[in-house]
């Protein structure tokens, strides 16, 4: 039982804890709240991954601003892939508004 513990919390109290959670929140509520989680780390690695990616470049002298033509090709598809996955998200919240209006809860 001990080997189980988490913060000295045993099993009967993480049991207890998850009740409550799914009390408060609904079982509907749970696996929508997963995916925002899953989302938000998903885009707080990526902007800490190039927060990095930016330190380890050296930036030009005398360059105010990096122009388009300056761009390298992993830039452009970055950047080509982050406007997808923005579009790919509006859909699917307003797929979700959708379902929700359709059936409340």
């Amino acid at each position: 039982m001990y080997a189980l513990a988490i913060g000295g919390l045993g099993t009967p109290e993480l049991l207890i804890i998850l009740a409550v959670i799914i009390l408060l929140f609904g079982a509907a509520k749970l696996p929508e709240l997963a995916r925002g989680s899953g989302r938000a780390l998903r885009i707080f690695k990526a902007e800490t991954k190039g927060l990095m990616d930016d330190d380890d470049e050296k930036p030009v002298v005398g360059s105010a601003a990096t122009t388009p033509a300056e761009k390298t090709q992993a830039q452009l598809e970055l950047e080509t892939r982050q406007r997808d996955l923005a579009a790919r998200q509006a859909e699917l919240d307003a797929e979700a508004e959708k379902l929700r209006r359709d059936n409340p809860a």
